[in-house]
């Protein structure tokens, strides 16, 4: 009898020993949330970053973690439904208990999550372009806002190739709407009459083409320079790049210049018909850079495909996923109010070979590229800015925008401080 409580005595001495060993290792990692699409309409374009981040997650462990410990994924699928993203992000943050979060596409998908970062106060790294009119204290926007994508593509269009004449073709919700609202009012001052500017919205998803085509078409037939603006999202390009060639529009005709379309999006596309219709972005594949043709190794090598592409909101998860890194050894912890502190006027190497900073408003500065569509899916840069350009929260061509300003430092620590009446709205938009 001695001899069976002293087992059980033991037993149970080493099964605390094993919860306490395994919770201990449980402590001994940082956990990283990675929300994106794996499936439905988006899934197109959001799969291939979770899979970057994955790798960026693996590259860091591999030179020793973050402050001595591992870093874990924790990978959720929030299938392109909208609400879906807040009831995940919630999982991560309250369940999972993630330091940061990268993920999110759509403007809808980030708008939906916003209250719970803030609510939670977590961190949010956003690496897709976007229609500005936001600066939150706990995200971070590592994509390009409207001045650093749609304004530069507008003026190459007008400047460089004399249009006259613009169709905004977007999805229906609030990115393409708020961009295109920008665009029309920026294309107004610029002189260019109402009579001059078709604009049109599709569901996601939408496939049926021909009729808006035909009606691009007939636009474009009125003696003027036209071109299209693409505010379009996901799988929904396929189709509409298909019925452009099946209706005989090519680039000199009527060129197409688009705000979500990068490698990934053209490698399920037959290109041939699409040469010569152009892309703004902050970063290309196909940039010639030593760090940039690293990169590209490291993903083949990760992914064990050398056709998997890059793009440019893979990129924009590398400067914003190094940047956590550094604030985070910057302030010695996690703890997210420290690294909102410590993170602005933090600089990293981005892939076009100079460096990229994150600023009081929580956007970062970046090169704007055009570049033209080539038969291999990947794009020749045509036009780029000479410097880099610092993102605009807040649009100058917006009345209700254009006094407004973001600084998360203290004591402003405001995201939409009016600089005419010296007063702060609130804590963000």
């Amino acid at each position: 009898m001695k001899q069976l409580l002293r087992n059980t005595i033991a037993g149970a001495a080493m099964i605390g020993a094993s919860l306490s060993a395994g919770l201990a290792q449980a402590e001994e990692t940082i956990k990283v949330g990675i929300l994106h699409s794996l499936s439905g309409t988006m899934a197109i374009s959001e799969t291939t970053l979770k899979d970057v981040m994955l790798m960026l997650i693996e590259e860091q462990n591999k030179k020793g973690g973050l402050l001595g410990k591992k870093l874990e994924p924790v990978v959720v699928d929030p299938a392109s439904d909208w609400p879906l993203f807040a009831e995940k992000a919630r999982e991560l943050i309250s369940v999972n208990d993630v330091s940061a979060v990268f993920g999110c596409w759509t403007s809808v998908s980030r708008k939906s999550v916003l209250p719970v970062f803030e609510e939670l106060n977590s961190l949010l790294f956003y690496p897709v372009q976007y229609e500005g009119e936001e600066s939150q204290r706990n995200v971070f926007y590592t994509g390009a806002a409207p001045n650093q994508q749609a304004i530069p593509a507008v003026d190459y269009l007008m400047n460089e190739i004399g249009v006259k004449r613009w169709v905004l073709a977007g999805t229906d919700y609030v990115y393409p709407r708020t961009t295109n609202k920008i665009l029309e009012a920026y294309l107004k001052a610029k002189g260019v009459a109402a009579d001059d500017i078709m604009i049109n919205y599709t569901p996601f998803g939408h496939s049926d083409w021909q009729t808006i085509v035909s009606d691009i078409k007939k636009f474009g037939a009125g003696g003027k320079k036209t071109a299209v603006v693409s505010t379009i999202n996901g799988d929904a390009n396929v189709p509409f790049y298909k019925e452009l060639g099946n209706q005989g529009i090519n680039a000199e005709d009527i060129p197409v210049v688009a705000f979500s379309v990068g490698e990934e999006e053209l490698a399920g596309l037959d290109t041939a018909p699409l040469v010569g219709h152009l892309a703004a972005w902050n970063y290309f594949q196909s940039v010639d850079t030593d760090v940039n043709a690293e990169f590209i190794d490291n993903w083949h090598a990760f992914i064990e495909d050398d056709k998997r592409v890059t793009n440019d909101p893979m990129e924009a998860h590398y400067i914003g996923f190094n940047m956590w890194v550094k604030a985070v050894e910057k302030a010695g912890t996690t703890d997210a109010d420290a690294v909102i502190d410590a993170i602005v006027g933090v600089s990293v190497p981005n892939l076009s070979g100079g460096y990229s900073a994150m600023m009081p408003n929580h956007h970062i500065t970046k090169p704007v590229l055009i570049g033209e569509i080539q038969e291999d899916g990947q794009f020749e840069t045509v036009w780029e800015t000479s410097g880099l350009v610092v993102g605009d929260e807040w649009s100058d061509f917006l009345p209700d925008s254009k006094d407004l300003i973001a600084d998360w430092r203290a004591p402003l620590s405001c995201g939409n401080f009016n600089a005419k009446t010296g007063k702060c709205g609130g804590k963000g938009s």
